[in-house]
């Protein structure tokens, strides 16, 4: 079966890359590490190559590439959170490792990945047939940086942020 299957690239630290990838949600496991048979441009001999995992059951490779690669926004990961509390959790341990926030829940972690941490309920405030609660959301969402569940919810309903 054809699977899509983002790699990503890392200068070294491919494997604590993934090991921290792992830690930040649940059905997340790392599920194959292939070392280098050889000396290369990527490492040495017996150095890890490629380490395969999976975040929340969507399967992802870190792969060591042998140099520094900047990542843009052109391309980033999304963490959806079933609530607030996740939200917190995820965003906070970017942080804690390194990570730099940026706006409307997009942060860059240590290695300069682009992540999202998204509350689901925004998708449903986004897809919502009321396009003018769906309007106030974005609005919303636009001021903030680490997205916030309840003054989503308030923008969606039209109430006051107080």
């Amino acid at each position: 079966m054809t699977k899509l299957v983002p790699c990503m690239w890392f200068d070294g630290d491919a494997e604590d890359a993934a090991k921290f990838y792992v830690s930040l949600v649940p059905n997340s496991a790392i599920t194959h590490v292939q070392h280098n048979v050889s000396d290369g441009p990527s490492g040495k001999e017996g150095s890890v190559l490629v380490v395969e995992f999976t975040m929340a059951g969507q399967p992802l490779v870190a792969l060591n590439g042998g140099m520094k690669m900047e990542y843009t926004h052109a391309i980033s990961l999304m963490v959806h959170c079933d609530d607030q509390a996740q939200v917190d959790r995820v965003w906070s341990a970017f942080l804690a490792h390194g990570g730099k926030e940026e706006q409307c829940g997009w942060l860059r972690d240590r290695w300069g990945v682009a992540w999202q941490v998204v509350p689901t309920a925004l998708f449903d405030f986004l897809s919502s047939p009321d396009k003018a609660a769906a309007a106030r959301t974005v609005q919303a969402m636009m001021t903030m940086v680490k997205l916030d569940v309840e003054v989503l919810r308030r923008a969606f309903e039209g109430k006051s942020a107080a």
